[in-house]
This record gives C-alpha cells, structure tokens and sequence, in this order.
C-alpha cells in the first residue's frame, strides 16, 4: 500500500509531479512568487530595490491561452448519444446523466485543470450530492427527501496518487484519493491534545484506495515535517502516524465494476509516462522572462520620469530636482542632466519575441482574441475577422483548431468512460438495493458529438443539412440536433412542432382543395338543371 503509518506523505515520487502542479497553479493565478524573486534579485543592488513591491508588474498571459482550448470544446454543448432510439430507457438515461451532472461543467473544469497541471481526473461514485454532515450530527440521520444518486465529479490532480501497473507505465493498478484535513484538537483523543500544545488543529491523512471492484477507506494521523522546494514549488511533507477510526458506516465498499472508476485525462501524453504535460511547464521560462522584461521597461520609465541631475551644490535633495525650480546667480553654473541611453526599443522587440515564443508553444495564433500583440515584421497576421466563410476561418484557426482535437481526444474518452461507469453502477446498485426510482435499462458505450467552437455560418450550415436530407444521409431529428446544438428533449419538442405545422398546412390545404372540387360540382349539375328548363320551355 502507498500509504501507511511510518511512511512519508506525500511518497517521494510524487514530489516533482506535486511541484509541478503548485508551479503551474501560480503561473495560472498570476501570483507566482518565483516571479517577485526573481525581480527582487534584478534590483537589489539599485537605489529602488526597495519600491519593488510597488514596481512590479505580472502579465497573466497564460491564462487566455490555457483557458482557451476549453472555451472551444465546451462552449458550444457537445450532443450525448447513446445509440439507441431518443425515445428508448437508454438515451434517456444517458440524457439524465448528463443533465444530472452537469457533465459539460465538469468537462469544461477537468480540460482546464489538465492545462495548468497537465492531468485531469474524473470519479464516477454511488453517493448524496449535497453535504449533510452538519445536519446528521445534529439530527442524527440523513434528510427524508435525500437520496443518494449516481455522481460524475472533477477531482483536482493533486490529490490523485496512482500505483502503476508492473508491466505497463499506462495502466494503474489502484488509484489513491489522499487528502489532509484538519480537526480541532478539542474533538480528537486525549493522546492528541497533549502533542504540540501550540496548535489548535491536527491534521489528518485520509486514504480512499481504489482497486477493479472495491474501495478502501482509511484515516491516518500526521506529524508535519517541513516543506519540500527542491522543484521551485512548496509541498508540504508529512510523516504518517498512527491509523485512526474513519468515521464511516462501511470502509470496504463494493462498487459492482470490473474497473476503477477513477478516468484520468491528460492535457498532452507521451508513451513512457503517465503523467500528462501541461499547457504551462514548457513556456514557465518565457513568462518569468516576460515579467522580468515588464518590471524593467517600467523601472526604466520611472527613471526616465525623474532623471538624475548635474549641477552646483543642491544639498540634500540634488538628486531629486526635476520638476523643481533652481533659482541660479550670475555666475553659477546651469544645471543639466545627465544623458541616459536605456535602449527601450530593444527591450519592446524582446518583449515581443517573447510573448511570440509563448504564442507560438501554445499552439495558438494571436488575432485569436481579436489583435496582434506583438509588433514585430511587416505581416503581424491581422485579426483574424477578414475571413467570411467557414472554412476559410477553420483555415485561418488551424494552429488552435488542432490542439483542441488533440485535447478533445483525450476528454472524449474520459467522459464516455464516465458515463459508461456511470450505466454500470446505476445498474449494480439498482439491483442491490433494489431501487424502484432507477428504470431498468442496457448500459451502453456512448458517443459525442463535438462543434469545434468556431462561429457557424448559418446558411453554408442550413444548406449541407439539407443536401444531407436530400440525399438521406441524415434524418430531420438529427439535423435539428446539430443544427440548433440541442439535446433529445428539447429538438424533440421543436420535431414536433414543425410536424404539427405540416399536418395544420395539410389539412388548409384539404378543406381548400375540397371547396374547390364542390364548387365545380354545384356548377356542373346547375348547367344541367339549366340546360334541362331550357329544353322544356322550347
């Protein structure tokens, strides 16, 4: 077991990949103190070392270029489909899941975790939504309208802590969730009060261990021993003491899957490691560069603001006369300034050569949020908005378009594994505990189908569907779907709408052709009752 008392939390292994993900966090949030170090390290020896705090600039350029790639795959819904007829147990099923779960919401959030930390999970689990904690302690049982459900949840990577299968770095053999938390000393064991007078709280490890059809639950008492920087990034180090009651009714559940029900999604992967590789560890050099390059176009402003001056005898304030007026003698020298060359053009090409490597490693074209930032050549690549037609602005957004498929390959699979987990386990509890609210149906291996984000030109799109219809390669149910980026339900409401207008124009044009048809039959036997009279009276 990864976890147990008189070992170390986290395992050694995991260090790296734990400072990894605390770097890339700081790097997204924009409040990296690498960054402030580094300045600080710049200015030190400068008369305004100790303005830096006010001085320095951070530019959170990554935070659009990590956050982008999701704003692509989930800002327009993804359509679920199971395979089976819309109005079938199955697809219903599926559409329940989704909805129940908000399963965009949670894809959007696992893409973006996997960009700043390069890994995403998700966990499939038989359990209450909300948290009751405080009402059962007070009331001593679960609300009476509460029901435990089948949920889909994001997991925050650092929290993960997977065993690696033997004889394949890709596969796990079991998947820890290990997190600490901390209890106040009033509320543990009398032992615990009398360790480390000083705190107020105590922390605690809690283990749950999943292995192919059951999950372990444990809790183990820890003692801080400082913090780990060896990567540039704090982790907190623990050793594991003794194991402690959970709390739990249960802490050996059967889930009923053949398989853990912990996905993993990684942003970028390569074949000889599990872990994922983020939008953010191979551009963390360029954007402390960019800072840096900030932080000195402003420090050389502010020089430039308030030049050193050269003159007779000012007293104590010589070197801060600018804006001051100098009364002068005759005879007296005229004050001047000194002559500063501080090379500001050179310090804007790097800083656009750097923001252009940042671009480039990301795979994203600037005029992606509208302009250019960089001013560097004659061609900066315009907007982006020059083009009109769909496929010319897919050529145009080819760069981004094929690293959201790259990521999209990955997400795909993670969320229809959920969901297909998420079948399963609906099932298994159905039948064990022999659930009424569930209906009983076949788990199937879902499909998604993804819109590339991009802005759809409408007609181009009403044309293909109805090529498509024409040829039969498509029926009007699914061309309303993808059309209108709708779910089962809603496109069948609008299916049914436009066949009720149909059978409406149907029936007017009945009773118009009906009218018609009478009206030439009353004249008809009219020219006969005519020509009839006529006769008679010759």
């Amino acid at each position: 077991m990864l976890f147990d008392t008189g070992k170390k939390f986290p395992d050694p292994d995991s260090i790296k990949r734990l400072s990894k993900y605390a770097r890339g966090k700081a790097y997204f949030s924009g409040t990296s103190l690498e960054l402030y170090e580094r300045a600080s390290e710049i200015l030190k020896e400068t008369p305004h070392a100790k303005y830096l705090r006010s001085l320095y600039i951070g530019c959170n350029i990554i935070d659009p270029l990590t956050t982008k790639p999701a704003d692509l795959m989930f800002g327009e819904e993804p359509i679920y489909e199971s395979g089976f007829p819309d109005d079938s147990q199955e697809q219903q099923a599926l559409n329940r899941l989704v909805r129940r779960n908000n399963l965009n919401k949670q894809g959007y959030e696992m893409v973006l975790g996997a960009g700043i930390r390069g890994d995403g999970w998700l966990k499939v689990m038989y359990d209450y939504r909300e948290d009751y904690s405080e009402y059962v302690s007070e009331f001593g049982e679960y609300p009476p309208e509460a029901k435990p459900e089948v949920i889909i949840e994001t997991v925050p990577a650092q929290y993960v802590f997977p065993e690696v299968s033997e004889t394949n770095v890709k596969k796990f053999k079991a998947v820890n969730i290990a997190f600490v938390t901390w209890e106040d000393k009033k509320e543990v064991g009398f032992l615990d009060r009398l360790l480390k007078e000083d705190d107020d709280e105590i922390p605690f490890l809690n283990v749950e261990r999943h292995i192919p059809g059951r999950i372990y639950y444990y809790k183990f008492r820890l003692h801080p021993t400082g913090v780990n920087n060896d990567y540039n990034g704090q982790v907190q180090e623990y050793m594991i003491g003794e194991r402690v009651p959970t709390g739990l009714d249960e802490d050996v559940v059967d889930t009923g899957l053949p398989f853990i029900p912990i996905i993993h999604c990684p942003y970028k992967s390569v074949d000889d490691q599990w872990e994922g590789i983020s939008n953010i560890e191979k551009v963390e050099s360029l954007l402390s560069a960019i800072n840096d390059r900030l932080v000195q176009i402003d420090y050389i402003l502010w020089k430039h603001a308030d030049p050193t001056a050269y003159g007779p005898p000012a007293g104590v304030d010589q070197i801060k006369i600018a804006g001051r007026y100098i009364p002068l003698e005759k005879d007296d020298a005229t004050p001047g300034y000194m002559e500063w060359n501080s090379q500001l053009t050179a310090a804007f090409e790097e800083l656009d050569r750097l923001i252009g490597m940042v671009f480039a490693i990301c795979e994203t074209p600037q005029w992606i949020f509208g302009s250019a930032f960089t001013s560097l050549g004659s061609n900066q690549g315009g907007t982006g908005t020059s083009h009109t037609d769909g496929a010319a602005i897919r050529t145009r957004f080819m760069p981004i378009l094929s690293k959201v498929n790259r990521i999209r390959m990955y997400a795909d699979k993670a969320l229809r594994d959920a969901l297909w987990a998420a079948q399963l386990l609906e099932q298994h509890v159905r039948q064990r505990y022999n659930l009424k609210d569930i209906p009983e149906y076949e788990p199937t291996y879902p499909s998604i189908v993804w819109r590339d984000g991009l802005p759809d030109h409408e007609l181009e799109q009403a044309e293909i569907m109805q090529l498509r219809l024409a040829s039969g390669t498509i029926d009007r149910y699914s061309a309303i779907k993808r059309l209108e980026g709708m779910d089962d339900e809603k496109a069948a409401l609008i299916y049914e709408a436009i066949q009720n207008d149909k059978q409406r124009e149907i029936e007017q044009m009945n009773e118009s052709m009906s009218f018609e048809l009478d009206w030439d039959r009353h004249r008809n036997i009219d020219e006969e009752v005519a020509g009839a009279n006529g006769g008679t009276e010759d």
